[in-house]
């Protein structure tokens, strides 16, 4: 094996690999067996966060950078003069288990350009899932990339031995698709994500039955959208990753803020800023609709087509809903509570449980550990102080950035310039 040629190959697709976000192995539970290699637990996985905070790797390249397609928002297209490599499947598996011995790694997630054809290059990602199973005993999380336009036979065996599956829909809406990767039909991101759907479909059901099922992706599958790339506005891409969390069950949606990589007109020009505050408040948004209750037209609709960039989703709602507010804490339901800005779920559950022995006050709601820095101006309690009063919505908004820290504080407009300070101290 020439090592020095395996490691310009590894530093060549890994770096093209970082462009990738969706890469969480959420959900997914393989045992090891037979003295097997690994172990594959409901955590995160490739130098990611899970959400009780763990950081976690994994070995994160592409197959190839070699593609047949000219998307011009992507580094690996056929026209973008770069170094091009490939890796044989032997030595991605050799790479895996190396890797892996060393504990550099606690899995794998492939991904590859699109070399030949779908099938070819979906064909080879397979192999290498195949051969860790099957050959090296491996039991650690495998992620594999769906090829848009692989056909149905090869979706299924991907399914059997990668924990989870995606296909990245790459651009929200067909307009956008069209404008900057006209070679690509959008129904061939949808074939695959609609068989891994019906296949996870089929095992569940097969599973209550025969015990001994085969496993079919068991942390499902997932896709990602990359954000700033065109001009459609937070609900355009909210109302599409609705229809895929509905249509085809996805695990997740990942939102990538585009990184200006080429000189093209249709696109943002190189030096242009990641739009990460957006990607971040689409994540926001996101989780309020997944599990908090909140639908898109709440959050966004023809007066808001965009997220706030100095508040968060959920008290950019609530300011515009303040006759829903105060909330007794003592006698509301969980899904108003849920609706309370500074109050997240668990935060929701502590309350509805210490409520049925007592009525709470500020102090008991400080030590569930409500962040009352915000909350206090939308909640009553077991008190006679209330926060709000006669306060506007511009004036509840400036009381909480003053007090407020944000790593994307200096993106922010300088609002509280803005700000009516006798409308602020009325309460004082």
């Amino acid at each position: 094996m020439n090592f020095d040629r395996i490691k310009e190959k590894l530093n060549i697709l890994a770096d093209a690999a970082k462009y990738d976000v969706s890469c969480s192995s959420s959900g997914s539970k393989r045992q090891n067996q037979n003295k097997g290699l690994g172990d594959s637990s409901g955590m995160g996985i490739c130098h990611s966060y899970t959400e009780d905070g763990r950081c976690v790797s994994l070995l994160k390249i592409l197959l190839t950078n070699h593609c047949i397609f000219d998307c011009a928002y992507c580094v690996t297209r056929k026209s973008n003069d770069i170094k091009r490599a490939a890796f044989k499947v032997q030595e991605v598996v050799d790479l895996t288990i190396n890797f892996y011995r060393r504990n550099y790694i606690e899995g794998l997630f492939l991904s590859s350009g699109i070399f030949k054809s779908p099938d070819t290059t979906m064909e080879r990602l397979v192999q290498v899932a195949k051969k860790l199973r099957l050959e090296e005993n491996f039991n650690g999380y495998i992620h594999l990339k769906s090829i848009p336009g692989a056909n149905d036979e090869l979706m299924h065996e991907a399914g059997l031995y990668a924990d989870r599956l995606s296909v990245n829909i790459e651009i929200p809406t067909r307009e956008g698709l069209k404008l900057l990767a006209p070679d690509k039909d959008r129904k061939d991101f949808l074939q695959p994500m609609n068989k891994v759907k019906n296949e996870i479909i089929r095992y569940k059901s097969e599973k209550k039955i025969i015990k001994s099922t085969p496993k079919f992706a068991p942390a499902g599958q997932s896709t990602q959208m990359i954000v700033g790339a065109t001009n459609e506005t937070d609900a355009q891409v909210m109302y599409t990753a609705a229809y895929f969390y509905k249509k085809y069950q996805m695990k997740r949606v990942y939102y990538s803020g585009y990184i200006p990589i080429s000189y093209d007109a249709r696109l943002p020009s190189i030096g242009t800023d990641v739009p990460l505050l957006r990607e971040n408040r689409l994540y926001q948004a996101d989780w309020l609709m997944r599990f908090y209750g909140f639908s898109i037209e709440e959050l966004l609709n023809k007066e808001h087509p965009n997220l706030d960039s100095d508040v968060d989703p959920k008290l950019s709602w609530a300011l515009r809903n303040l006759h829903l507010f105060p909330v007794d804490v003592n006698k509301a339901d969980k899904q108003m509570l849920a609706r309370i800005p500074g109050l997240g779920m668990k935060s929701v559950y502590k309350i509805l449980g210490a409520r049925k022995y007592r009525n709470l006050n500020w102090e008991h709601l400080k030590k569930i550990g409500v962040a009352l820095n915000r909350a206090k101006y939308f909640m009553v309690c077991n008190s006679q102080e209330w926060e709000k009063k006669d306060l506007s919505a511009m004036s509840i908004k400036n009381l909480i950035l003053q007090n407020s820290k944000s790593k994307f504080r200096n993106t922010y407009n300088n609002q509280l310039n803005l700000f009516d300070k006798q409308d602020a101290l009325i309460q004082y």
